[in-house]
C-alpha cells in the first residue's frame, strides 16, 4: 500500500518526572515537570467511500485514553515509564496507539521550553 498522505494529529500534557541514573546533586534526581507536545503521525491513502486516511475523530479519542494516562501524572510511575526519557516516553506513546491504528509511522514527543525532541519510527 502505497503512504503518499501523512496526517498529524498533536495533543499536549503536563506532567513530572525524576531521573535515578543522574549523578547525586544533579538537579534532574529530583522531581520536575514539564510541559509536552506529542505528535502522532499516520500515512496511507484515503478511504474511497470516506476521504480520509483515518478518521481525526477515531484518532482523538484514542489519543484522549493515552493522554489521560500521562497528564498531570509522575511519569516514573507509569507502567513502562521507570525512566521517562524523551526516547522511553515516544515508544511507550506509539505503544499505546499502534494496536489500533496499523498506519502508525511515527510519535514525535518535545518538550518545547527545553528545546528537545524526539521521534520514534514505528516499523
Amino acid at each position: 500500500m502505497s503512504k503518499r498522505f501523512h496526517i498529524v494529529k498533536e495533543f499536549g500534557f503536563e506532567a513530572a518526572h525524576h531521573f535515578s541514573h543522574k549523578p547525586d546533586g544533579h538537579e534532574n534526581t529530583r522531581m520536575h515537570g514539564h510541559s509536552f507536545r506529542v505528535e502522532v503521525e499516520l500515512a496511507g491513502e484515503p478511504d474511497s467511500a470516506t476521504g480520509c486516511v483515518v478518521d481525526f475523530e477515531d484518532v482523538a479519542r484514542e489519543i484522549e485514553k493515552v493522554r489521560d494516562q500521562l497528564d498531570h501524572h509522575l511519569l516514573n510511575s507509569i507502567n513502562g515509564l521507570a525512566t521517562p526519557s524523551l526516547e522511553n516516553l515516544s515508544r511507550w506513546v506509539a505503544e499505546q496507539l499502534k494496536p489500533k491504528f496499523p498506519q502508525l509511522v511515527s510519535i514525535t514527543v518535545r518538550r518545547p521550553s527545553c528545546g528537545e525532541a524526539c521521534r520514534f519510527t514505528v516499523s
